[in-house]
C-alpha cells in the first residue's frame, strides 16, 4: 500500500489543471474569485468560501472541485503562493512579511 503524506499531496497539485473558464462561466465562483482576490491575506475558511458563494460548505467543495479541476484548499494555495511569488520578485521584502501579506501566519508554512 502506497501512502501520501501531506508534503507529497502538496508536490502533485499540478495549477495547469485548473479550469479558469468556470470563474466567469458560474458566477458563483466568480464571486468567490473575486473575493479571494481581496482578502487571500486574511483567514478564509471553506465555509467562508461556500457562504460567498451562497451554497452549504459540503455542496460547495464538491461543485468547486468538479467544476474546477482542483480542491478548493489547492487553490487557494496556488493563489497564495502566485501572489507570493510576484511579491518577491517585484520588491526587495522580508520573506515573513511577504508570507503574512498573503494569508499564512506561520512562516515554517510558508
Amino acid at each position: 500500500m502506497v501512502t501520501v503524506d501531506r508534503y507529497d499531496r502538496q508536490a502533485m497539485f499540478d495549477p495547469t489543471e485548473i479550469r479558469e473558464s468556470v470563474f466567469s462561466y458560474y458566477a458563483r465562483l466568480g464571486r468567490v474569485r473575486e473575493y479571494v482576490e481581496q482578502h487571500h491575506h486574511e483567514r478564509i475558511t471553506l465555509r467562508t468560501a461556500a457562504q460567498v458563494a451562497g451554497l452549504e460548505p459540503s455542496y460547495f467543495s464538491r461543485f468547486f472541485h468538479e467544476k474546477s479541476g482542483v480542491k478548493f484548499s489547492d487553490w487557494l494555495t496556488f493563489i497564495r503562493i502566485t501572489e507570493a511569488k510576484r511579491r518577491l520578485t517585484a520588491r526587495n521584502v522580508p520573506i515573513a512579511r511577504v508570507a503574512s501579506a498573503v494569508g499564512y501566519r506561520d512562516l515554517r508554512t510558508f
